[in-house]
């Protein structure tokens, strides 16, 4: 079995789904909804419309309202990476853990964020050296 089978998971949910309505998006060069993507990537319409605004906000689409609305790509597929879609999907707030450590506990804390926080750092960077065009250009068929 392929690491890439359903039920293997890759990265965060947030950064595998707006990858698939991204390559999705460049594979249809038109306006879809929100439904139309989720439909395709086997999610849930509310999921995809948090996803899809993430990626809206960071410019990577355009959201367009109506009767005929949906999203499209904001620029090239070439010109997105998958650094700058993780960046886009995986901002916010983490949840806080209500958990007393004491002083050692908070240093550790604090160590273990900045490892975690260089780690997401190089993963962009590598990430940044793939586009949404060279992952389309993988897939043979949608």
């Amino acid at each position: 079995m392929s690491s890439a089978s359903k039920g293997i998971p890759v990265g965060p949910p947030h950064f595998k789904i707006a990858v698939h309505a991204l390559v999705w998006l460049s594979k249809s060069k038109n306006v879809l909804s929100s439904a139309m993507i989720a439909s395709q990537v086997d999610t849930h319409a509310t999921f995809m419309r948090r996803v899809m605004q993430s990626l809206t906000i960071a410019g990577i689409v355009e959201s367009r309202g109506g009767r005929e609305g949906g999203y499209i790509l904001n620029k090239p597929a070439h010109l997105i990476s998958l650094g700058e879609v993780y960046s886009a999907v995986n901002t916010g707030p983490e949840p806080e853990l209500n958990v007393d450590c004491g002083a050692a506990g908070e240093q550790l804390d604090l160590e273990l964020e900045k490892i975690l926080f260089e780690s997401e750092q190089r993963t962009i960077e590598y990430l940044k050296q793939f586009s949404i065009l060279d992952l389309s250009n993988k897939i043979n068929h949608f």
